[in-house]
């Protein structure tokens, strides 16, 4: 599976200077808005060490990572859902994604411009977060009024569907997320044709910038009630140096570490921001190895066996009849399948198996 996130934020926050770096593309990244109006898309390789010693360890010709698809979308404005800075034609892009990926500027630079002037990361959010929430009203109430037609013809879940929709409603009207309207599996599956903005997971990439002013390092505040509204809004946050990080896109591999340290970012923020995309949308990978390929796949976690097998192909969802399974860890101290096999690590599972992370996988079918 292919997840798609959407980068957002509003106009110089770094958005772009972000996905130049997770893509290693080279899109705009001006200092003035609406530098991007067009989504870029970008596919990034999810970096997994247990990937690499796979494929050593199988001596594979072919080593196929997980992906993501990042699209950079352009800055939002106050007033997007009305239309304002080409609003939305921007929020239709958001529609088509998995999940969002809001950068807020969580700097000081007086040479970089902010949209509303002051620099105040919660009122950022704030923006963002009620355009997508107004954005989504106005759809949930175009739904309920064409609702009635189908409740009258007795189209099948038509009541149950005006229900979900009179929650939303409510919620938006208090100001809610629809993340928070309580919804439960069930509601959820009868309004997903909505495709509904703030129905999406959001992650907050609080990009700070090496030699600058950081708002967490300054006593006044800002940075704090930043983190306030995200705790309220059961977010998660990261933090991310877009500019440095977009720097390093040109350091060899083995230079990387010390350029790290150079510039006082120990971490990478980048392998930290896609772990917790995954987090956050409750993902795992398992494995397949062999001389061919070594190839890391994608699953909701709780997916049973047969499901994990569709991933690879749609034949094996039906068609399933056992697979072989042994922990990455298992194997590679083993240090070949035969040996994991010989010492009792490989075990056989049938499709009430629950795949974990790590697992690397041999499917059996029909």
């Amino acid at each position: 599976m292919m997840l798609r996130i959407g980068i957002v934020g509003l106009p110089n926050v770094g958005k772009s200077t972000l996905f130049n770096a997770l893509t290693k593309a080279s899109v705009p990244a001006e200092n003035y808005p609406f530098c991007t109006i067009d989504p870029s898309v970008g596919v990034v390789g999810v970096p997994d060490e247990r990937l690499n010693k796979l494929a050593e360890l199988s001596k594979s010709k072919e080593v196929i990572p997980t992906a993501i698809e990042f699209i950079d979308i352009a800055g939002l404005v106050k007033g997007a859902s009305d239309g304002e800075g080409l609003g939305n034609q921007f929020l239709s892009h958001i529609r088509e994604t998995d999940a969002i990926l809001q950068v807020v500027r969580f700097f000081d630079d007086s040479n970089i411009h902010h949209v509303d002037g002051a620099i105040e990361p919660y009122k950022d959010i704030e923006i963002i977060n009620l355009e997508l929430a107004l954005a989504d009203a106005e759809q949930v109430r175009k739904r309920r009024d064409r609702i009635v037609s189908d409740i009258r013809a007795g189209v099948k879940n038509a009541i149950g569907e005006e229900k979900v929709l009179a929650k939303l409603e409510q919620g938006f009207s208090s100001g809610k997320l629809a993340l928070h309207a309580g919804l439960t599996d069930e509601e959820k599956v009868l309004i997903k044709h909505l495709n509904l903005l703030t129905l999406k997971p959001i992650l907050y990439a609080l990009n700070r910038k090496t030699g600058g002013h950081n708002l967490d390092e300054l006593a006044d505040g800002r940075a704090d009630r930043a983190y306030k509204l995200i705790e309220e809004l059961h977010g998660h946050y990261i933090y991310v140096d877009a500019s440095t990080e977009q720097e390093l896109n040109d350091v060899a591999d083995e230079d990387r570490e010390g350029f790290r340290q150079e510039f006082g970012v120990p971490e990478d923020g980048l392998r930290e921001l896609i772990r917790d995309a995954y987090t956050i949308l409750g993902l795992i990978s398992f494995f397949t190895t062999g001389e061919k390929e070594t190839r890391a796949w994608t699953v909701p976690k709780g997916a049973v066996a047969p499901e994990a097998g569709a991933a690879i192909h749609t034949d094996f969802l039906d068609k399933f009849i056992r697979a072989e399974v042994v922990t990455t860890n298992d194997l590679l101290t083993a240090g070949s399948y035969a040996a994991a096999r010989e010492s009792a690590k490989v075990h056989t599972e049938g499709k009430e198996y629950v795949v974990k992370d790590g697992d690397v996988m041999l499917f059996l079918h029909s």
